[in-house]
């Protein structure tokens, strides 16, 4: 197993489910859940013959990539990243690509479109690690569905939720292994194109939880009927939510989880207030920052 369930029953009783769990994708060795599908991801396409990488993110899957890209010397990777960073975000990335010192073969580049730099280097030559669009990163998360499913009988798995390639990879796994798992996705007051599906959301102009940006939903069609067959949800956010999950989360785990991570148990708070009903353990998904 690569990250640990923890229980924590204190918190599970406030929250309105019990037996709840913390799957601590927090501790991956990659830094966040992205761990999960970045290498495999990168080695699906090396194998291929790729050894040239770009990719665009808010944060957490560039810092997976450079981690794994480091100790492949062969292999090149090139970080665009745009204007909406967090500071605490791109001190970590540019302390890692300092530390690894080869800028010729790891670079970050700032820009104003990310997204539209990472089309023009695929035109290049370069292989996009855009998990939206690439069902290779469906097969990583498998890991993570095979370890949610060792908390014996659990119910619900609950996610922050941006692009939505987490959330498809667990419900096709658990559906696949006739697991009855409940999906619930969780997205902010300020980007909810999957969680609008099934609740009305509020708005907020920014959103404390910086990593939830993708409001294409490339996967919209596959995930939210997928979800409906598992009997999960989806639900919406707002700053004030994010800021009590994260209170209530240092007082009866003593953990300080990052407003992505909170995104979770802002979804358990939510279900337990609609009584939705859950047979067997929650687990909601810490992933990082």
């Amino acid at each position: 197993m690569i990250t640990p369930n923890e229980q924590y029953t204190r918190l599970g009783a406030a929250v309105g489910y019990n037996d709840l769990y913390f799957k601590r994708e927090d501790l991956h060795p990659y830094g966040s859940h992205k761990g999960r599908s970045i290498p495999t991801m990168i080695d699906y396409h090396f194998a291929k013959g790729s050894k040239s990488f770009a990719i665009s993110s808010s944060g957490s899957a560039a810092l997976a990539a450079a981690l794994y890209i480091k100790d492949l010397p062969e292999v090149k990777l090139e970080i665009f990243l745009g204007g909406n960073i967090t500071p605490q975000k791109l001190d970590k990335l540019t302390s890692l690509v300092e530390k690894i010192n080869e800028p010729d073969r790891i670079k970050i580049t700032r820009v104003d479109r990310p997204t539209q730099a990472l089309m023009q280097a695929a035109q290049k030559g370069a292989t996009s690690l855009r998990q939206s669009t690439d069902d290779i990163a469906l097969s990583g998360y498998e890991s993570l569905a095979k370890e949610i499913l060792a908390v014996k009988k659990v119910g619900a798995v609950f996610m922050g939720t941006s692009s939505g390639t987490t959330a498809q990879a667990l419900a096709q796994y658990f559906i696949k292994e006739n697991a009855k798992v409940q999906v619930h996705i969780v997205q902010t007051a300020t980007c909810h194109p999957l969680a609008e599906a099934f609740a009305t959301c509020d708005t907020e102009e920014t959103s404390i939880a910086d990593a939830i940006v993708d409001r294409v939903a490339f996967r919209k069609a596959a995930l939210i009927p997928l979800i409906k067959q598992t009997g999960g949800f989806g639900w919406c956010a707002t700053n004030e939510d994010i800021r009590v999950a994260q209170k209530l989360t240092k007082t009866y785990t003593n953990l300080d989880i990052s407003t992505n991570s909170a995104l979770s148990v802002v979804g358990v708070m939510k279900a337990g207030r609609a009584k939705h009903k859950i047979e067997g353990p929650v687990v909601c998904i810490i992933s990082g920052d």
